[in-house]
């Protein structure tokens, strides 16, 4: 357990090395890698070789909290190199955004990383939910104000449109 943890932040620290130089597609292997390490090691999640007699290696709370603190950190660095490459996979961008958020709802990076995908795949009701969200743990971020800002732009001409259909049929 503590070797494959090991091995797999030595991948994400690899992965944030390759970042940093901009190699966004050897920073992705690298935390593909990362997460390939430590799959099958969370407890919480059920592994289907249980049902073969297959016994799981016992975790401590510490490394319990280690695994998930790596994957969350895999997971949003995966978000953040995929924003950055063309073309943008915003499917990928949520799916790994809201991983992150079900073990740190309150994670800012992840926040406005959702709200950034759900804009783009114009659900605009979740993207504004997780812009706001992110706004009250970074009111000064430029981004998040600018993605807020398209958001709600975007609500409110839906809700012109909307409620120029209504008058059209209810005269």
């Amino acid at each position: 357990m503590d070797q494959r943890l090991h091995q797999a932040q030595a991948f994400k620290k690899e992965g944030n090395h390759c970042y940093k130089e901009g190699r966004l597609r050897a920073a992705v292997s690298r935390y593909h890698w990362a997460l390939l390490q430590v799959k099958g090691l969370d407890p919480s999640v059920p592994s289907p070789l249980q049902e073969f007699g297959a016994e799981r290696p016992l975790v401590t709370p510490e490394q319990e909290k280690e695994l998930h603190s790596t994957q969350s950190d895999c997971y949003n660095n995966l978000a953040a190199c995929l924003l950055q490459m063309e073309p943008v996979n915003y499917e990928r961008v949520k799916e790994y955004s809201l991983k992150v958020l079900e073990r740190q709802p309150e994670n800012p990076k992840a926040l406005y990383r959702a709200g950034v995908a759900f804009y783009h795949l114009r659900d605009y009701d979740r993207a504004q939910h997780h812009l706001l969200a992110a706004t009250s743990k970074q009111p000064k971020d430029a981004n998040v104000k600018r993605y807020l800002q398209l958001t709600q732009s975007q609500l409110n001409s839906y809700h012109k449109k909307e409620k120029q259909l209504y008058m059209g049929m209810f005269g």
